[in-house]
């Protein structure tokens, strides 16, 4: 593997192991941004919690690292809504530039690419 592979692991892995531990640390922080039509909000930010840690951790070990960058892919998806419900409703979280919501949508973008990087199969040779 690269060293710009291993950077990439290693960014990927910090992202999701820090988001991962906030949503315990800071359960009602967290739940703020899950939109009034998801249900249990508190159990969605516990859970993805889970999974966000278990996603971290299985990018360290090589034969598990591309299930859980594809876990990791599908999370990013699926917490989506939350980045659009900050957009929709900025007043709700003034603490937080606009530009910074705005902000999120391609940095999330990015996001994906890298997992997609990291963990795919690597050319035959």
């Amino acid at each position: 593997m690269t060293r710009a592979r291993w950077a990439g692991v290693a960014f990927v892995f910090l992202w999701f192991a820090l988001g991962g531990i906030a949503h315990f640390v800071a359960t009602d922080t967290e739940m703020r941004i899950v939109p009034p039509y998801i249900p249990w909000p508190r159990a969605a930010v516990l859970i993805s919690g889970v999974f966000e840690l278990l996603g971290a951790a299985g990018l360290l070990w090589q034969p598990t690292r591309r299930a859980a960058g594809m876990g990791l892919f599908l999370l990013t998806l699926a917490v989506t809504p939350a980045h659009f419900y900050m957009l929709q409703r900025p007043d709700l979280f003034q603490s937080i530039p606009y530009w910074a919501l705005i902000l999120r949508l391609p940095i999330q973008v990015a996001l994906l690419a890298l997992i997609a990087w990291i963990t795919a199969e690597p050319p035959p040779r």
